[in-house]
């Protein structure tokens, strides 16, 4: 089973990476849906795609609004999308207001429940984030293999969510600013490379893929993940595209 990495970035896309989207083709299942969103066009495989917001920024949500072209000729008859029922509301009223958005995509809003149990016998759970105006992260939990996927938060180890990411496989999480912009990521609520390097290392995970990294830098490295390694070695950077396999 793969997990495509559809946009990698943070606020808005730049020349490399398109903002925050993944996605596992074979569940129907995608994580938020920022400007990535038009690539999961080519990997559409089911005929309901279930899409899970962490909040409602627009650099994670947008993406609902290019739901007509990703769906145009393809085999999918539902898609529902999850949330919090104030992101429901504002994404309803705002980027779908008449003035805005006339016409409304083919998909229904859906309250976020906990304990969803997915395709593939999963089972998915959600939990809080400290981020400006709400955010929530989400654990899946295959038979033999766990995920955990942190958006938009400022990673510390003390965080409550640390016991929620407890020993998965893989934990996917943000990280906008390399070491020396700690003022800048508590203003934004965004997090540096060491503390997510020691939230990893805390929670016990596996493997850490970070995502989120700040648009203005293109470089590959825009972190310093080399120094961070010290603290959790298997570290790696996501970029748009990438697709790894999930031993389900």
């Amino acid at each position: 089973m793969q997990l495509l990495f559809l946009g990698t970035t943070g606020y808005h896309p730049n020349s490399k990476r398109d903002t925050a989207c993944l996605m596992i083709p074979e569940m129907g299942l995608m994580l938020d849906a920022g400007t990535g969103i038009f690539r999961a066009r080519d990997h559409l495989q089911t005929p309901q795609l279930d899409i899970f917001l962490t909040h409602a920024h627009l650099d994670h949500c947008v993406g609902l609004t290019f739901l007509f072209d990703v769906l145009h000729e393809r085999d999918v008859n539902q898609v529902l999308v999850h949330a919090e029922p104030e992101k429901i509301d504002a994404i309803s009223r705002h980027l779908f207001s008449p003035l805005l958005f006339p016409v409304k995509p083919p998909f229904q809003f859906c309250k976020l429940a906990q304990n969803k149990t997915l395709s593939h016998d999963c089972r998915l759970t959600h939990f809080p984030l400290e981020h400006p105006g709400g955010c929530v992260g989400y654990r899946l939990d295959f038979p033999s293999f766990s995920l955990a996927y942190v958006s938009d938060t400022s990673a510390s180890v003390d965080a409550a969510y640390i016991e929620k990411i407890r020993g998965v496989d893989l934990l996917i999480h943000e990280c906008y600013f390399a070491d020396g912009s700690e003022d800048r990521a508590k203003l934004t609520g965004h997090s540096c490379m060491t503390p997510v390097s020691k939230v990893a290392k805390a929670a016990r995970v596996g493997r850490l893929i970070l995502v989120h990294m700040n648009p203005l830098s293109e470089a590959e490295d825009p972190v310093g993940m080399e120094k961070s390694r010290k603290i959790f070695p298997q570290v790696e950077m996501a970029y748009d595209g990438m697709s790894i396999e999930l031993d389900v």
